[in-house]
């Protein structure tokens, strides 16, 4: 672990074990986070990107090595770790506001008075502009806006790391594009350290300091970090002619498609040698 970093990944490794069954799905993963940092993991399916969010998270523990965030070691899940998935797992039966008050009532009570807990939960569903909408229920709102809600309750929480698991993934282009402005508004704002997953490129490259490309599974693990020297606030349209933006780009591209050139020969020699298999039966 460097002397400057916030979150750290060290030596991590997982294997899934059913039966007689070994699934190594992550091996040596070796990562330090700074404060504020906006770190995105990308690769194909089945790279155990969630693996590492879910360790990371708590949810999880590793078969091997560990994790520090501020200092202290993870074993569990906590507050100081918030996790939005790519679906918004808000309660059915709960309005708007209701979500974000369980959440803030359960870091904060004895801590905040509950005019204080109030104030906040406002203030973080202002934040992700959902103030208008506070007495609807989930199912009477957008898919994107039930996003906005699971990211407000996430941010109400006030976690030291914030964790998105494919956020965005789910929604409409437009919709995507404007959550992705907000998100990078509100870290911009807070200074949050997040860490995200995400399959899409320009995504990666527009929110992110650092690119962290996984491997393919089993055994996946770190193949390349980018660094993403593009200057905050990030305007999604100036960068769309930025060199420098489409050479990030083009680096994860290239790395993504010399991976798949890799799988596909695997791909048709495992299914050529069930073939004769087949035929036998």
């Amino acid at each position: 672990m460097s002397d400057n970093a916030y979150l750290s990944i060290s030596g991590v490794d997982m294997t899934f074990t059913k039966g007689r069954t070994v699934n190594p799905v992550l091996r040596h993963i070796n990562l330090d986070v700074k404060r504020g940092e906006f770190i995105s993991l990308i690769g194909h399916s089945g790279c155990g990107k969630s693996t590492v969010l879910n360790i990371v998270a708590g949810l999880l523990k590793a078969s091997a090595g560990g994790v520090i965030v501020d200092g202290r070691e993870v074993n569990e899940p906590g507050p100081d770790r918030a996790l939005v998935f790519q679906n918004h797992s808000l309660l059915p039966w709960l309005t708007v506001y209701q979500n974000v008050e369980l959440a803030v009532d359960k870091t904060f009570r004895g801590v905040k008075t509950k005019a204080e807990r109030k104030d906040w939960i406002l203030h973080n569903l202002e934040m992700v502009s959902m103030g208008h909408a506070l007495h609807r229920l989930p199912s009477e709102i957008s898919g994107g806006m039930k996003q906005r809600v699971g990211i407000a309750r996430a941010l109400a929480m006030e976690p030291k790391v914030l964790l998105l698991d494919e956020p965005f993934g789910a929604l409409d282009a437009l919709t995507r594009a404007h959550l992705q402005d907000e998100v990078m508004r509100i870290q911009t704002e807070l200074h949050n350290t997040v860490m995200m997953i995400t399959h899409d490129v320009d995504e990666a490259v527009l929110l992110s300091d650092r690119i962290v490309m996984m491997t393919n599974g089993p055994s996946a693990t770190i193949g390349e970090i980018l660094d993403v020297e593009l200057e905050r606030p990030r305007d999604r349209l100036a960068l769309s002619d930025d060199a420098r933006y489409n050479h990030y780009r083009h680096e994860v591209l290239s790395f993504l498609h010399e991976k798949q050139r890799k799988v596909e020969p695997m791909a048709r020699s495992a299914r050529a040698s069930k073939a004769p298999e087949a035929l036998s039966a």
